[in-house]
This record gives structure tokens, C-alpha cells and sequence, in this order.
């Protein structure tokens, strides 16, 4: 049964003889074609009132949202804003704690006011953000991007956001504010538990992956944050980005080249940074010039929160908000997020005054109608109910409470895989796994020592919504399973003692918790110190946005705390549930393992659980280098000959543990290497194979990993970059033979006149299980003249596996 909103509060719609039908609603129309009819029917205050969003509430008493009131912002006055329209309403879901199945209702009952206000009868767009799951209330909460890219699985990424755009399309939100698609530059940012890595190969193919599951279940996916948000110095948030133009085109800008050209997105959301001076939000060439007109993107850009007004606020660039207003508009900015403020009565004024022609606006707002139209909300047969709602009976909120779930079993299941494939064992003495059954073979007493020992929140990050919103509702349960890492263990080895202490505070300077600790880790068989970050945002945390550090030593005192665990001489297996790399000093060496789990989400205990115990096999791999040292930093593995160690400087940036290291718990030998085609000309390709086989007595995942060094190019290249990569599952003695295709396009790089071009010369393909373990390396040619390329090079290599059925 159709569920009924009757006695809601929706403003009465016009009657039907005033209000104005067109082709607009015809679906045998093009997008564009309807979005053309609508405009020219249009007011100038109906155009701009689609070109910005609310940010409201939804109510949990079933009520209309309530618009929200965030301290940069004046109220806002929806009864004048609705009679003209409005483009978006921003996170209904995601500003306090709702049940999902009332705040659908509440959010239809608002879209039912705002179609019934205006005389077009056009409905808001409804985004949220989505970057760790749908962040909303009992929403599952899955493994932050940075456990995306430690998977090496784009594949699993896609079905993980297929599941994510399900959730939100069911309770009416038609937007996703994800994936981040900045390449990490430097470790101290806050964010970069938001990104994938610091490969831009990397990031391209998971953020794509997230991209189109997202899209395939009808959701408009973000591409964020264009262009060079990561780069800021120093690893603060919002600084100045130092940067030169060849930077930004060969690392920062390929991801969001490979996801404009490869996944369908159909948003993007400009960076609050500025880059030599010119602001993102203002950066024409960028928004306009290379997103549109030279990559062909089609859908709209829309801002960063309160981005536009930080052009007068923050860079300076504007002196009123009306200017700031125009210089985003022209630039290519289509929507102002999260709330009306310059493109409201500023908009206005700057048109009136001729400041501003109205064919931005009309090319602004072509964008966002086009989107309404393939979102549906063109439809004359459009309806509020999403689709949770419309077998409800009936509108009671109460009779809906607990009717929807945003929790289920087969997400809790997607989760757990996620959260399996990318925790990433760096380093085993033999000491991993830990037989869990027989009680015989189990540590017979395990002392689970540190400060996220017993916090069942050291899972989530920042973008997760008990660590987002919750912080500010304490009274409000967390809606949702999470066990803490000592009740995993304890489910995971049943016959084993687990004695618990904290040892210190997370990000505190006391050490009076010391001598309990040690005292438990010197009686017990195995030590397990459980260590790392804790979210929040804007130094509520230890990562996440606004929790930048100063270097990568552990917070607080867990360096100390780990040292004097190792002391004891009771082995130590280092669990990591943290959103940075970190510098882990003797323990890097002397630890008995260590195994890193970026913020794995609700399951992530579990995973981690499951890994020690040997019942899941690691198959994680380093999305980003783990340190040496603390401050030796900004250093990633894309560095050039000169950001080495070097004799001419005592700070060594080499890491611990590199970019695309991870154990296994078998081994892997790597032979017969063919190289078949080792001469190609620049416009040509190289082909090669070699086998991989499992040598070892337990089934394990091997990630075969193809860099290119280039040892001579006219302009200084990174040592080495990936180029490509494939996963393979191998039983005891399974092997593969592993054919490559590498076309010539992909030792591609920005030359000295400012174009991409393929040089002749000689070049080396490294195949290795990290970028630190090279297991065979081609040594290929490329002849002939230097070759211009474009967008439209090749972006892949191409990867096809035999298994060999006959291998001892």
C-alpha cells in the first residue's frame, strides 16, 4: 500500500489550470532538449533559485526537515526561498540522528512543500555524503577510502558502492558526495584517511570502480576535491598549495582524467585550495578550460562547502560576496553548497547591476535541470515517495519507525570482505597466524594492551556518522554493532586468557598506566598492542579533516607505551586501527608482527581478528609508504632521484615498509619471464609474461605489481611509477602465467613545453610484489620520434591469467 502524507504540512500546490506544463515533462525528449524548454519558460530569480541548496534536517517525528543552522551561515527563510524553487537540499539524513524510514518520510513531506510551492512543480535535489558508507544513522559503516586502495581490488570497491547507492536511492537521496580522488603528497594531512593513496594509478581505478557502482544504482556520484586539496603545505588543511604545473598534471590530475573519462560521473566538486594564487573555485581553465572542453565532462560542478563565500573570506579574492559570486559562476561552478549565500540575493544584485550576464546563469542552470531530468524529477508522474516508502502502510511515523534498514545482513557481509581484503600484515617474525583451535595450539594468555584495546568507535572515521554527527547527540545510541578489538579476540580465540589495559590515553602524555601494562604483558604469551588514531573533525580527533600532525609519530605516548611493551620480551604483535601511516621506530624491526587496518569500518575487528588467527588470509597492500622515521616528511614513493636518501642530506625519507608491500602467510616465487615484444615504436606497445607460483602450503593472494622507470627523460621523472597491477588467487602450488600488454602511452609524462608526450629511449618495466621488492624487470625500447599525446591516450595496460593446471 502506497504510503499517504496527508496532514504533513505541504504548502497547498496551485491548482492544476496555473500551473504551466510543457515539454518539460515529456520523457521521449532528450534531457537537454526538456532542460532547454524549462529555462525558456523561466524567470531569472527561477533560474538562480535552482543553483543553490538548504542545508536542512530531517525530523524524526515524520515532520518536514528543518532547515540547519551552522555558525557561517544566517538563517535561512524557506517560505520566501521555495515559491521560486530550490536545487538542492543538503544532507536531510546526515545532520542528526534520524530512523531511516521517518526521516524518508519527512524528507518526501518537504519535497511534496517544495514542488507544491513552486510553479513548475520542480523537486529538490537530496545529497549526502557517502565516503565510508551512507553517513546517516544506522547506515553500515564501511572501510574508508584509504582501506579501499589497500585492497588492490577495484572490482570489490564497485559492489561495495553499488550496495551504498541502493541505500541511499531507497530513502530518496539522489546524490553522493564521493569518492575522494586526492593523491596523497603528504601523510600529515588529516584527510588522508579520505583518499585512496599516494599513487594516482591507484587512486584512478578504485575512485572509477566507486564511480560507476555508485552510478549503476542510480546515484550521482562527486569527484572531489578538483584540483590539488592533498598538496596543501606542510600537510594543512586549506593552505596554499606549492605546486608546479608539472605536478598537478602527471600525479594530481589522472585520477579525475581516468574517472570523467571511464566511469559516467556526473559531478565534481572544486577543492577549497588555491595553486599559485588561483583558487579552485575560481580557476576557469581548470573547471571550465580542461574539466569540459578538453575532457568532455558533462554534469555539474558544484562547490566545496561554503567555498564560493572563502573567495572573499578566506583567499581574497573577491570583495563582496557578489563578486565571489560571479567569479565562481564564471569559472564553471554550477551549484552553491551547502546553503544560499552568494548565489542567493548577491547572485541577484550582481546580475541587476549587469555585473554578471544571465547566459551563466542559463549555462549553470541547463546543467542542473538536465541532471533533474535523468534523475526523474521532471516527470509529471514523479513522486516524493522513495522507494522504502511505497509499500508503507500508511504515514504514521511511529507504524514506519524501525521499517527500514540501512544495516543489513548482506551489507555486513560486503563489509567484512572489504574490511578482510585490506588489512595489510607489514611485517611476521613466524609468529602470525595464531592457531585459535585446538585450545593446545591457542596462546594460552594474551594481554590486549593499548588505548583503542576496548573502543569500539576505533573503527570509524571521521566521515562515519557516530564520529561525524553522533559526538554531538551523546545520548543517542550508536545504531550499530561495533565490536571493540578485545570482544573480536575473544570470539576468535575462545580458549584463550585476554587480560585488558589501556596503557595511556590515545593522544595523552600521562604514563602512570604503564606499570599495569607491562605487568600484564610480562605474564601472558603474547602481547597485542592495539594502537592508532581516534576520527573527529576539526582537532577533535587525531585524523580526520582538521586534524592535521606535526609528524608521524604515534599520538600521545603509544610510541613510549610500545617500546616498553617490546622490553618486556613477551613478542608483540603490533595491531594498527588508524587513519595515517605512522613511523613505528624498534618495533618496525623487533615487533613479532605488525598488521595495519586503516579505520576498516564495523567489521574491522573482525577482519583483524580473523588475520591474526590465520581463518582469513592477508591480502592487503600499502596504499601509501609507512614511515622510518617521523620526520621525514612529505615523502611518497613518486619521488625523483634527488628525493631519495641521498649523502648530501642526513634526513633519509626511505620507508619502513613501501608503497605496495603486504605479507601473506605463503610464499610466492616469480619466474619465466618473457619478453615477446621488447621493441615498439611510441605509438606501439610492449608485450611480456612470466609465471607466479604458490610455494608455500596455505592459499594466498600475490599482487602483481608493473612500475616503469624511465632512466633518462628530458624533464626529471619519479624513479618509478605503477603503471598497472592484477590480484591473483593461488592455492597451495597454483600458478598463473600472467600475460602484460603495455602500451607505449603509458610511459606518457609532461615535457618541457608544458604537453604529454612519449620519447624514444630506453626504459625498464619492474614487476614487483611492492614498489620496494622488483621480482623481474623488461628492459624494453621505444623508437622512433617523440610523440605528442592527449585525453584520449590509453590509460590500462592489459592483463590476461592462465591458470596452469599442470604445476607441481
Amino acid at each position: 500500500m502506497t504510503a499517504n502524507l496527508d496532514n504533513a504540512g505541504a504548502g497547498t500546490p496551485p491548482a492544476a489550470t496555473e500551473r504551466p506544463t510543457g515539454p518539460w515533462h515529456d520523457t521521449t525528449l532528450t534531457p537537454e532538449a526538456r532542460a532547454d524548454a524549462l529555462i525558456a519558460a523561466m524567470t531569472l530569480r527561477e533560474k538562480t533559485a535552482q543553483l543553490v541548496g538548504v542545508w536542512v534536517g530531517a525530523s524524526d517525528e515524520g515532520g518536514e526537515v528543518a532547515p540547519f543552522q551552522h555558525d557561517m551561515e544566517e538563517p535561512v527563510d524557506l517560505d520566501e526561498l521555495l515559491p521560486d524553487g530550490l536545487g538542492q537540499l543538503t544532507r536531510p539524513f546526515g545532520t542528526a540522528p534520524v530512523d531511516p524510514a521517518v526521516g524518508a518520510l519527512s524528507l518526501a513531506r518537504t519535497q511534496e512543500r517544495i514542488t507544491g510551492a513552486n510553479r513548475f512543480g520542480i523537486p529538490a535535489l537530496a545529497h549526502e555524503e557517502c565516503l565510508a558508507g551512507f553517513a546517516t544513522w544506522g547506515a553500515t559503516a564501511y572501510p574508508v577510502p584509504l582501506s579501499w586502495g589497500a585492497t588492490f581490488h577495484p572490482e570489490l570497491i564497485g559492489e561495495m558502492a553499488a550496495a551504498i547507492g541502493r541505500d541511499l536511492r531507497s530513502v530518496g537521496v539522489h546524490q553522493g558526495l564521493a569518492p575522494v580522488l586526492d593523491v596523497v603528497r603528504d601523510a600529515r594531512w588529516g584527510r588522508v584517511e579520505e583518499t585512496i593513496g599516494e599513487d594516482p594509478y591507484l587512486v584512478g581505478t578504485v575512485a572509477t570502480a566507486y564511480v560507476r557502482g555508485l552510478e549503476s544504482a542510480g546515484v550521482v556520484a562527486t569527484l572531489k576535491h578538483f584540483a590539488g586539496y592533498s598538496a596543501s603545505r606542510a600537510g594543512r588543511n586549506l593552505a596554499p598549495v606549492g605546486m608546479g604545473a608539472r605536478e598537478r598534471a602527471d600525479i594530481i590530475l589522472p585520477p579525475f582524467e581516468m574517472a570523467v573519462r571511464e566511469s559516467g560521473v556526473r559531478s565534481v566538486m572544486h577543492a577549497y585550495t588555491d595553486t599559485d594564487g588561483i583558487p579552485s573555485a575560481a580557476d576557469g581553465p581548470l573547471l571550465t578550460g580542461l574539466l569540459r572542453d578538453t575532457w568532455g565532462f558533462g554534469g555539474t560542478v558544484v562547490a566545496d562547502y561554503f567555498g564560493i563565500a572563502f573567495l572573499k573570506t578566506l583567499h581574497g579574492v573577491a570583495g563582496s560576496y557578489g563578486e565571489a559570486a560571479a567569479a565562481a559562476l564564471g569559472a564553471g561552478v554550477d551549484v552553491e553548497l551547502p546553503t544560499v549565500k552568494t548565489f542567493g540575493r548577491p547572485l541577484a544584485d550582481a546580475l541587476a547591476e549587469g555585473l554578471v550576464p544571465e547566459v551563466l546563469v542559463d549555462r549553470a542552470v541547463r546543467r542542473v535541470l538536465v541532471q533533474k531530468a535523468q534523475l526523474g524529477l521532471l516527470d509529471a508522474e514523479w513522486s516524493p515517495l522513495p522507494p522504502a516508502l511505497t509499500e508503507a502502510e500508511g504515514a504514521d511515523p511511529e507504524a514506519l519507525r524501525g521499517t527500514v534498514r540501512l544495516d543489513t545482513e548482506e551489507n555486513r557481509a560486503l563489509a567484512r570482505r572489504v574490511a578482510e581484503e585490506a588489512v595489510v600484515l607489514l611485517r611476521n617474525d613466524g609468529t602470525l597466524p595464531l592457531a585459535a583451535d585446538p585450545p593446545a595450539e591457542a596462546p594460552a594468555r594474551i594481554a590486549l594492551i593499548g588505548p583503542n584495546a576496548d573502543t569500539p568507535t576505533a573503527v570509524l572515521g571521521c566521515y562515519s556518522f557516530p564520529v561525524h554527527v553522533g559526538g554531538r547527540h551523546p545520548g543517542t545510541p550508536l545504531g550499530l554493532a561495533l565490536p571493540a578489538l578485545r570482544e573480536a579476540l575473544a570470539a576468535e580465540f575462545p580458549h584463550s586468557e585476554i587480560v585488558t589495559a589501556p596503557g595511556a590515553e590515545l593522544d595523552g602524555s600521562a604514563t602512570e598506566g604503564f606499570g599495569e601494562a607491562v605487568a600484564l604483558a610480562r605474564g601472558a604469551d603474547l602481547v597485542i598492542a592495539a594502537l592508532g588514531d581516534r576520527a573527529g573533525l576539526f582537532g577533535r580527533g587525531t585524523s580526520g579533516e582538521g586534524c592535521d600532525a606535526e609528524d608521524l609519530e604515534l599520538p600521545g605516548v603509544q610510541q613510549q607505551l610500545l617500546e616498553a611493551l617490546l622490553d618486556t620480551g613477551t613478542p608483540v604483535v603490533v595491531t594498527l586501527l588508524a587513519g595515517r601511516p605512522y613511523a613505528l621506530g624498534r618495533a618496525a624491526d623487533e615487533a613479532a608482527a605488525v598488521v595495519q587496518a586503516f579505520f576498516p569500518g564495523e567489521e574491522g575487528t573482525r577482519a583483524v581478528a580473523s588475520v591474526l588467527s590465520g581463518r582469513t588470509a592477508p591480502s592487503g597492500r600499502l596504499p601509501v609508504s609507512v614511515p622510518r622515521h617521523p620526520g621525514s616528511q612529505p615523502a611518497t614513493y613518486l619521488a625523483a632521484r634527488l628525493g631519495h636518501a641521498s649523502e648530501v642530506s642526513h634526513v633519509d625519507p626511505t620507508p619502513a615498509f613501501g608503497f605496495g608491500h603486504g605479507l601473506t602467510y605463503t610464499t610466492f616465487a616469480w619466474s619465466d619471464l618473457v619478453v615477446e615484444r621488447g621493441q615498439a615504436p611510441t605509438d606501439g606497445e610492449f608485450t611480456l609474461s612470466c609465471t607466479v607460483r604458490n610455494t608455500g602450503g596455505r592459499e594466498g593472494t600475490e599482487v602483481v605489481q608493473v612500475y616503469l622507470h624511465d632512466p633518462v627523460a628530458s624533464v626529471v621523472q619519479p624513479v618509478q611509477r605503477l603503471i598497472g597491477y592484477v590480484r591473483l588467487d593461488l592455492r597451495p602450488a597454483g600458478a598463473a602465467r600472467v600475460r602484460m600488454t603495455v602500451p607505449a602511452d603509458l610511459a606518457s609524462f609532461t615535457g618541457r613545453e608544458g604537453h604529454r608526450i612519449v620519447e624514444p629511449g630506453a626504459l625498464e618495466l619492474r614487476l614487483g610484489a611492492s614498489s620496494t621488492d622488483t621480482r623481474l624487470t623488461a628492459r624494453v625500447t621505444l623508437t622512433g620520434p617523440v610523440r605528442p599525446v592527449d585525453h584520449t591516450r590509453r590509460l590500462h595496460m592489459g592483463f590476461a591469467t592462465e591458470a596452469l593446471l599442470d604445476a607441481p
